[in-house]
Order: structure tokens, then C-alpha cells, then sequence
């Protein structure tokens, strides 16, 4: 029989936060197992860093030009000929989501046989009034239900009092820890390794909410970090060093400069997300091997952006910047199905587009035309890294803030369209994004370089940005390309 796969997916993950990769607090030995039983990709990138952009990069395979979703926008229907899940179901896998799928109409099952969905608080069936029954949050969303008939008919995701977006605003889960949407998720695929056929193999794809606001862990995983030294955000010399409004002291802000308390106890909040899932997840390793099929599962951990969590005064995620854009990625293969070296780290730059190609190639499924991410698994191999893309275009459609960028993990280049303001970041001397280079004289070979890529990258493009030889400023930016409008 073929291998099982998973899919494990986390939401709003920065990708330094890994004990694997020395981070000064964080700690996940499960995640740290994965990574020991496969390769993990330390430059991987979100290239449109939100939450529905980047699903359908992940459920695709396509870069976001060809997806047509270059920025957030709810209630655009999901009809795309070729899905992740649609291709292992027609190779005969026996497939499931658990958790957050983001897709539009929000039960769609986009080649599933079946979700148990939990999307998080999702502001276009709460708030609008408009919205039919059949749409509605009550009516949609698993988790609620279920937590309905476990804490009582009142129980909302808003209980806490936090937003459930974005926010600075942390405090302890206030029920008991199975309660919790991250046990949940847990709790559900397990629940499908007893449900499952066992005459097919399956693909289930684990899909958790957290570490994505609320901050809300359990006491036991807040209680790990609150009293700890954290580290201090990174601030660049270009960042607003001022916050003359005073956005930090909104609990839902995008920026400024937030309260020394208020920060510490956020930034241990989500830590403890991140510890939180990386024990649930040994929970559903341990859950693996009681059902015997650990051995013969290959596995892979990633998430869909970042969160930037104060750097450069900046919060929330969409952004360019590393804290926003990078994201962790892990192939593992604890049972030796793939037949190659393990507990290596890898440098290419790879995106969220490579994983479809990826966990279809491990399972020797064929890849469809449609999709123009890379199967990782090349990487693995030796002396495959020679023929590996050179750099990955990024982009995000975000009012005045839109961008495009252009990376390959050792260095950065940004372009904010409306204002054509450019940025460009020495990765390899400085990590943290510290210093703008983009007019420094000794980069500017370089710099014009990426900027020659990015025009080649946008030529042809509906709003204009290039005509070719030049990047045009100021013309409009879409959330959606009008092929995927129809």
C-alpha cells in the first residue's frame, strides 16, 4: 500500500520559531522530531502572506498570479479544475480536513471527502446580517457546535473578550484544555485513524487555528513563558521609531508602539500557542503508532504566514518582512519511505506553492499541468540543488501598503507599488532586517538586479505594474485577478 500523508498546517506561525532553529524561547521537540526525521527547509516563504491567499497556494500548487488571489478577499468561490486534496482522492487515498480550511462557499469540500471544519472567527458570517442560514457562522463551523454541546448553548469564540483576528490582548483559555480548538483538532483526527477505510491509504489534512489571535493558551503553556526573559522585538533604523497616534494602545492594532506589559504578556501568549500545538501534535504521533501506521506516513508541517509580533513596531501578518513572510516547512519520514538522508537542513528558497507538488511526488502521484510549484523532495536528493529556482516573487495587494518582493532567502528586495518606496535587505549579514540598503551605493548592482526581475515578473500584468523595462507606480491594485472572476 502507498504511504499515508499528513498534512500538518498551523496559522500565523512565524518561521524562526523552532527550538531547532535556537530560537531564544520557543520550545517544540515534536515539531524538533519531525524536522530530526526528514529536512527542514529553512527558507520558505509565504509568497501572498494571508490566510486565503495563501491556502490557495497550498491547495493549488500555483504561485498567486495563476491562482488569481494576489490579496485577501472573502466569498470569491473556490472552482479550480486540480486541488490537493482531489488529486489524492482520485489516486485512491481516503481523504479529510480537520480544522481550518478558508475557502468560499465556506462548506466547500474542494476535493475532500470530507471536512470537520473550524475556520476561526470569520467576519463575513458574523457580522453581515445578509448572510443566509446555510452560511452563517452557527450553521458552518464544527467547533462551535461541538463546543456548544461540551461548555453549554452559550459558548462563543468571544467569550475571552479578545478579537479574534488581530490583537496585543492575551490571557489563559478559560475552559478546561480539551475544550480548547487546538485539542480539538487533535482530538477529531484521531478520531478519523479509528473512522478511516483501512483497505486505502489516506491523506488527512490536521489544520490548526492557533497560533492566529485570539491569545488564548491553556494556563499550563502560558504559564511556560510569562515569567521567562523574551527576546526584544526586532526594530529596523527605517521603521516609525514614533507612535504620535498612539495605534500601539488600540488591542486590535496594526502598528505602534504597545504598552512593555501588554507586549510581554502577548508575546508569551504565542509562544504558548506554539508549545500548545507542538504537544498536541506529539499527542497525534503517539496516536500514529498505537494505530500502527506510523511507520508508513510521511509527513509535513508548515504554515500559512507569519506573524511580525512587534518587529519594527509592526503587527499582524501580509507584510514582506521575515516575522510576516517566512514560514516553517518540514517533509518528514519517520518510517524511511522516501529512502533518503535525514535530519538535514536545506537553504533554497521553497514556498507554500511546493507543497502540493511535493506530498503528490511522495506519494508517486501524477502532478497536473495546472500546478507550477516544485516538489521539495528534488532538494532532498543529492545534487538536485544546481537546477532549483533562483528566487520566488512575492506580493500582496494592501491599499497604500501594497507590495511585491522578491527574494532568495539571502537577500530582499521590496517595491511598494503605490508609492514605488523600494527596500533591499542583506538577509545573510542582516537577518533581522535592520538596515535598508536600497540606496546604498555598494548594493546597487544588486539591487537593480531584483528590480530587473520583479518587471520581467509583473510584464503582461492586468494592473499595469510593468511595462517591460520600468515598474509603473500607482496603478490600482486588486485582491483578485479577473481570470478567476470569470
Amino acid at each position: 500500500m502507498k504511504p499515508n500523508v499528513v498534512l500538518m498546517m498551523v496559522d500565523q506561525m512565524r518561521g524562526d520559531c523552532l527550538s531547532i532553529l535556537d530560537h531564544p524561547a520557543v520550545d517544540t521537540p515534536n515539531i524538533d522530531q519531525l524536522a530530526r526525521d526528514g529536512v527542514l527547509y529553512e527558507n520558505a516563504y509565504s509568497a501572498a502572506p494571508s490566510c486565503v491567499a495563501a491556502r490557495a497556494a497550498v491547495l493549488t500548487g500555483m504561485s498567486q498570479d495563476k491562482n488569481g488571489r494576489v490579496g485577501y478577499e472573502d466569498k470569491v468561490p473556490w472552482n479550480y479544475e486540480h486541488t490537493l486534496p482531489g488529486e489524492f482522492a482520485k489516486a485512491g487515498y481516503h481523504t479529510q480536513c480537520v480544522g481550518k480550511l478558508h475557502v468560499y462557499p465556506t462548506r466547500n469540500l474542494v476535493g475532500f471527502h470530507n471536512v470537520v471544519l473550524h475556520d476561526g472567527y470569520m467576519h463575513y458570517n458574523r457580522f453581515n446580517h445578509t448572510t443566509k442560514t446555510s452560511e452563517s457562522f452557527a450553521a458552518t463551523d464544527d467547533y462551535l457546535n461541538w463546543l456548544r454541546e461540551k461548555a453549554g448553548a452559550g459558548s462563543d469564540l468571544t467569550d475571552l473578550g479578545l478579537d479574534c483576528n488581530a490583537s496585543t490582548v492575551a490571557r489563559p483559555w478559560h475552559l478546561a484544555e480539551e475544550l480548547h480548538p487546538t485539542n480539538w483538532v487533535t482530538t477529531k483526527s484521531i478520531d478519523f485513524l479509528r473512522r478511516r477505510d483501512p483497505t486505502k491509504p489516506f491523506f488527512l489534512n490536521m489544520s490548526y487555528v492557533r497560533p492566529h489571535p485570539p491569545f488564548d493558551p491553556p494556563e499550563a503553556f502560558y504559564n511556560m513563558y510569562i515569567n521567562e526573559d523574551l527576546p526584544e522585538p526586532s526594530v529596523g533604523d527605517w521603521a516609525e521609531q514614533e507612535d504620535t497616534d498612539r495605534m500601539g494602545l488600540n488591542p486590535v492594532t496594526a502598528k505602534g508602539i504597545v504598552p512593555k506589559k501588554r507586549y510581554k504578556r502577548a508575546q508569551a501568549a504565542y509562544y504558548a500557542l506554539i508549545t500548545h500545538i507542538d504537544n498536541q501534535i506529539g499527542r497525534f504521533l503517539q496516536a500514529l503508532q498505537e494505530y500502527g501506521v506510523y511507520d508508513n506516513t510521511i509527513i509535513l508541517f508548515a504554515s500559512d504566514h507569519g506573524e511580525l509580533l512587534g518587529d519594527h513596531h509592526l503587527y499582524r501578518k501580509i507584510l514582506p518582512y521575515e516575522g510576516s513572510a517566512k514560514v516553517p516547512l518540514i517533509v518528514s519520514d519517520p518510517g524511511d519511505n522516501l529512502k533518503l538522508e535525514k535530519n538535514k537542513k536545506i537553504n533554497n528558497v521553497v514556498e507554500l506553492r511546493d507543497i502540493m507538488p511535493t506530498l503528490l511526488a511522495a506519494a508517486d502521484i501524477p502532478i497536473p499541468g495546472t500546478v507550477n510549484g516544485k516538489s521539495v523532495l528534488e532538494l532532498w536528493k543529492d545534487g538536485a540543488t544546481a537546477n532549483w529556482r533562483e528566487y520566488i516573487h512575492g506580493e500582496h495587494a494592501y491599499g497604500e501598503s501594497s507590495f511585491h518582493y522578491i527574494t532568495d532567502g539571502k537577500e530582499k528586495y521590496i517595491w511598494f507599488s503605490q508609492t514605488g518606496r523600494e527596500q533591499f535587505f542583506d538577509l545573510e549579514k542582516d537577518p533581522q532586517e535592520l538596515v535598508n540598503q536600497a540606496g546604498n551605493p555598494d548594493y546597487q548592482a544588486r539591487v537593480q538586479q531584483r528590480r530587473n526581475q520583479l518587471i520581467g515578473e509583473l510584464e503582461g500584468r492586468e494592473e499595469g505594474y510593468s511595462d517591460g523595462a520600468r515598474l509603473v507606480v500607482g496603478q490600482t491594485p486588486k485582491s483578485t485577478l479577473n481570470h478567476l472572476r470569470g
